[in-house]
């Protein structure tokens, strides 16, 4: 089984998926107000269909978890990761579920 990291790069705006130290995906952020939006997710396609954007998302978000950044996930992969993991739910401030349609 390939070893995979996931591994934030402040300097690029983006945590990386790495496979074996090979960048297998990314996900982009930014600061807006105190929390960070999540702006865009890639799967390189040669690692496509290896759950590598669940693994990427999980990672990501447990990360941010336990600095307590909240999410702002305008990523459309992101959002429905979410969506599909209530437990991550808690991540989106209350009041910026509704503009995500994430369960208030």
């Amino acid at each position: 089984m390939s070893e995979r990291t996931v591994v934030d790069d402040p300097a690029a705006g983006r945590f990386e998926i790495r496979v074996d130290g090979a960048v297998a995906g990314y996900t982009e952020y930014r600061a807006e107000g105190s929390a960070l939006a999540i702006t865009h997710t890639v799967v390189e396609s040669a690692y496509e269909g290896q759950g590598i954007g669940s693994a990427l998302a999980k990672g990501a978000l447990d990360a941010l978890r336990e600095r307590g950044t909240q999410v702002l996930p305008y990523c459309p992969f992101i959002r429905g990761w979410i969506a599909k993991h209530p437990d991550y739910l808690d991540l989106v401030p209350e009041g910026e579920r509704a503009r995500f349609d994430l369960p208030g």
